[in-house]
């Protein structure tokens, strides 16, 4: 019994989850495509650059060039990572507003981050 329209090529099943698979798949990356890094360089008991600014959805990332360890602390709560001599640790920022943060270790290392939706 022929179908209606059965003489024109049908797409196999496989091909069509691929191709609703990888439009998720684009959609996803286009809406994560902001994220960026930002690099903040703890050398000479200092952070550097001592202020900065993103956006919800980017990634912190403390680069520990001191042979002591840091931490990067929120002073409102929001995230509190230890940095080892030498290492790398990071945070996520999740809300907007202005963040100031220190190293519980060394106080007078200060930076602030403002964050934007």
């Amino acid at each position: 019994m022929l179908r209606p329209n059965s003489n024109k090529p049908r797409m196999p099943a496989r091909a069509v989850a691929g191709c609703v698979f990888g439009a998720l798949l684009f959609a996803l990356a286009a809406g994560s495509a902001r994220a960026e890094v930002i690099r903040v360089k703890i050398e000479k008991l200092a952070f550097s650059p001592q202020q900065i600014s993103g956006h919800v959805g980017d990634t912190v990332e403390f680069v520990n060039a001191d042979f002591v360890a840091h931490t990067a602390t929120a002073r409102n709560g929001a995230w509190d990572v230890m940095i080892a001599p030498n290492k790398t640790a990071s945070v996520v920022l999740k809300a907007a507003g202005d963040v100031d943060y220190y190293c519980k270790l060394h106080p007078n290392m200060t930076g602030r981050i403002s964050i934007a939706k």
